[in-house]
């Protein structure tokens, strides 16, 4: 009953993936003809390189690569370094900090969105990948902070008096003990930092003004809105969406193990 529960589920959100692999192989203008066609034959696969010769596809992605993986670079060794501080090191007033930290997951992004603009305009910033990038390298994510924090008291405290012993500093613990037996986790915030510098519209729409730095999401969501056919385009939209998706797809795939433990060993100690 279980499995077939599963099987039902699993077939049910496979319905969009379906829904998008038979509109990108299908012929323009054929998309909502009823009966509906579930599988397209013979498949049209000249749609990918249409679109890849209709929009600056490869530059986008490049854009796209270049942010998210500063990003994620960024994103990991900074959330790491405070998430590090919070867990090892001693202060009195380090729980509040801590506490004060965690509570800015209850601002909404909306909030501090004009304020952030203002101050990137007038850093000259705008039109740049800087907006996009640099506060990645400045703590990144409070729920980073939190789940390197969780990971690293996870790790007995005993490896860092031993290293002490050896002659170690603060510095050289971390990146040569901790961050060691913290791959889990940092391959889980990689993975998440990925994912959402990957598939962000909001900030290139806000920063991105000139077409040769824009990113996928805004690159497709400009294409869809220019309309150039004069009719739906919806077969060119999908197959750009559906290699949007391989990158994130693939990532997970090869690092779902890690995803799955990091996630499980954060919550053993509170």
């Amino acid at each position: 009953m279980a499995t077939t529960v599963a099987a039902l589920g699993a077939a049910l959100v496979s319905l969009p993936l379906l829904w998008m692999l038979r509109t990108a192989l299908i012929a323009p203008g054929r998309v909502f003809i009823q009966p509906m066609v579930i599988l397209p034959v013979p498949p049209r696969w000249e749609n990918f390189v249409e679109l890849v010769t209709t929009v600056p596809f490869w530059r986008y992605t490049r854009n796209t690569f270049v942010i998210a993986i500063s990003c994620v670079v960024g994103g990991t060794i900074s959330s790491s370094l405070v998430g590090f501080g919070f867990a090892r090191l001693r202060s009195p007033d380090k729980d509040l900090l801590f506490m004060l930290l965690m509570s800015t997951l209850m601002l909404p992004a909306e909030v501090v969105m004009i304020p952030q603009y203002i101050l990137y305009k007038k850093l000259g910033w705008i039109d740049t990948f800087l907006p996009l990038t640099v506060p990645s390298f400045l703590g990144g994510s409070a729920f980073n902070i939190f789940l390197f924090r969780q990971f690293f008291r996870g790790i007995p405290t005993e490896l860092d008096d031993s290293a002490k012993i050896d002659g170690a500093g603060w510095l050289t613990i971390y990146w040569k003990l901790i961050m060691p037996l913290s791959k889990p986790a940092v391959a889980t915030v990689a993975i998440m930092v990925f994912f959402v510098h990957w598939n962000d519209f909001m900030g290139p729409l806000l920063y991105l003004d000139n077409s040769t730095n824009w990113t996928l999401s805004l690159g497709l969501k400009i294409f869809q809105g220019s309309n150039v056919y004069g009719d739906p385009i919806w077969h060119l939209l999908m197959a750009g969406a559906l290699i949007t998706m391989l990158p994130p797809t693939l990532i997970f795939f090869f690092f779902q193990k890690d995803f799955v433990r990091s996630v499980v060993l954060t919550g053993l100690k509170a």
